[in-house]
């Protein structure tokens, strides 16, 4: 395999997907492997394939922390629709850089599960291209990469729904609170929210204003601190959208403290579905994460038995208006 892809000039993973009829490779490119596989005779060994297609009965769920609501029901909405079909899952938590790289290289070499889903997982395409070495089915729950079967959400969509509601409502200084990683990593859904938020208001031409853009350090007391940060302007904002509910719980909480009320002096939404949002009367655009992991498992059930079906499910969200949302108060 590794002649092959030397002379075919694509990596190993390419030549094993290609010669797997798997998707994530260019027909163009599948020829190539196929035509260089034939010049060299390359036959796959009946020992080493049957040995890479032993069943163990076992799923590896990857994710980067569990302690997060999403994760937690991700990881819960997986476990349940895998073991209903008597699956067992192995839980991986890699929550850096370096856990996430030490992870690919070396379950390859166990391969231990008959599948992997990656949970809102950050990887780059060599590390992806590494976990392809296993040979087994890989999925993406809460995301989407590189033609890999999915379930995802409209991440930009969501953020452009949250927003556009807070206009409709007559807010136009409008805020955005978001966090960051400790480790510098880069997030899809964060990237994706942030253009939407930009989409709504220059849809309404609004002008964007830099310093209603908050970013905090990721923590439980992250929106508080964004609250502070954000009452402290010369002109604060009328309405926040935090990127998830957890922030906004913790963004009203600070507002609470500081004798703000909502939504008469400041108007919140977030985006999740999470409980605690119903409990605050916190409006939200739920992503119905229990939806995304049990498709998800789904797929991963039907690629173990060779069954068709879609392998790419977008999972619609849903806009849940509470009483955080209201008009402007007159300055």
């Amino acid at each position: 395999m590794a002649d092959v892809a030397r002379l075919a000039g694509v990596s190993i993973a390419t030549v094993s997907r290609a010669l797997r009829d798997v998707p994530g490779v260019g027909e163009s490119t599948r020829r190539r492997v196929r035509e260089v596989a034939d010049q060299l005779s390359y036959v796959v060994s009946p020992e080493a394939s049957s040995l890479s297609r032993r069943e163990t009965g076992r799923v590896a769920v990857v994710m980067p922390r569990m302690d997060v609501w999403f994760y937690s029901m991700m990881l819960g909405g997986l476990e349940r629709g895998l073991r209903a079909e008597g699956m067992d899952v192995l839980v991986y938590q890699v929550p850096g850089p370096a856990e996430r790289g030490a992870f690919v290289r070396d379950l390859p070499a166990r391969r231990k599960v008959d599948a992997v889903v990656l949970a809102a997982l950050p990887l780059s395409p060599e590390q992806r291209d590494r976990l392809d070495l296993l040979g087994v089915p890989l999925v993406i729950a809460g995301g989407a990469a590189r033609g890999l079967p999915h379930v995802d959400v409209d991440d930009r969509a969501m953020a452009r729904l949250a927003v556009e509601h807070l206009l409709d409502a007559g807010h136009r200084d409008i805020a955005m609170v978001r966090t960051s990683d400790t480790d510098d990593t880069t997030w899809d859904a964060d990237l994706l929210r942030v253009a939407g938020f930009r989409d709504a208001l220059a849809a309404r031409g609004v002008p964007e204003r830099s310093d209603l853009l908050v970013t905090e350090p990721w923590a439980v007391d992250a929106g508080s601190r964004a609250l502070d940060r954000l009452v402290a302007l010369p002109q604060p904002p009328t309405a926040v959208f935090a990127y998830s509910d957890e922030l906004a719980t913790a963004l009203s909480m600070g507002a609470l403290r500081r004798g703000l009320r909502i939504p008469e002096d400041l108007s919140v939404i977030g985006i999740d579905g999470h409980p605690t949002a119903a409990v605050m009367g916190l409006s939200t655009v739920d992503q119905q994460v229990e939806l995304q992991a049990a498709t998800a498992a789904e797929i991963t059930v039907r690629l173990l038995r060779g069954e068709g079906g879609e392998r790419s499910v977008r999972v619609p969200h849903v806009l849940v208006t509470r009483g955080s949302v209201g008009p402007p108060a007159a300055r």
